[in-house]
């Protein structure tokens, strides 16, 4: 069974996930380049505009086309400035299951956006889409993804040991590779219940995302 998403936006109130366009593109490299992001992404380093342009224009669009997943661009509703990514993947239609993904933007952290963002997504897979689980994955070190994940009610359900590799600056300052156990978090339908609309917390990115 496969199917794909609607090509939609949502809004929440302070931000707005949409489609990306061509618009996005230098923004959208420029906030690829942060060093965090290389650290906890396997994004291509240094991240170009054409690798950028790639992603938007084509590898973006196939996510849904295809059946597995679907990607936002994250704007502030007042600027319309872009303030991260939001990638819903992996998606498995016969169990409706998907796995979450995001990236803040160095400038916009700090303001409860990640957790924003992610409940938005959340709220619309499980009350429009009828999906019954989401799914979330961190390294171990990257705590700020990690809080994102409890502030918003995941499950942290166990660690698949030395499954991922991160990046980090030699002394040179080039960067390395280096294994790390990750911690696999659920979110369900019923988890969402109470959970507030605002959040205070430190924004962070998953892990696991492959945007290049």
């Amino acid at each position: 069974m496969t199917s794909t998403f609607p090509n939609i936006s949502i809004s929440t109130e302070r931000l707005v996930l949409r489609p990306f366009d061509d618009l996005d593109i230098e923004a959208f490299a420029e906030m690829m380049n942060d060093e965090l992001v290389t650290t906890w992404t396997s994004v291509p380093q240094p991240y170009t505009d054409a690798d950028a342009h790639t992603w938007i224009t084509e590898l973006a669009p196939a996510e849904r086309t295809d059946g597995r997943g679907i990607v936002f661009a994250v704007t502030e509703f007042l600027t319309q400035r872009l303030v991260g990514i939001v990638h819903l993947q992996n998606t498995n239609w016969r169990i409706r299951s998907s796995e979450i993904a995001y990236v803040i933007a160095p400038w916009a952290r700090g303001e409860g956006y990640a957790s924003e963002a992610v409940l938005a997504a959340a709220e619309w897979l499980f009350r429009d889409q009828k999906f019954e689980r989401l799914e979330l994955r961190t390294a171990a070190d990257n705590t700020a993804s990690q809080q994102v994940a409890q502030k918003i009610g995941c499950i942290s359900e166990g660690v698949l040991r030395n499954a991922w590799i991160v990046r980090t600056r030699a002394e040179d300052g080039t960067w390395a590779e280096v294994r790390t156990d990750i911690i696999v978090w659920s979110l369900l339908p019923e988890d969402l219940e109470g959970t507030a609309e605002q959040f205070a917390d430190v924004d962070g990115f998953t892990s696991l995302a492959d945007w290049n």
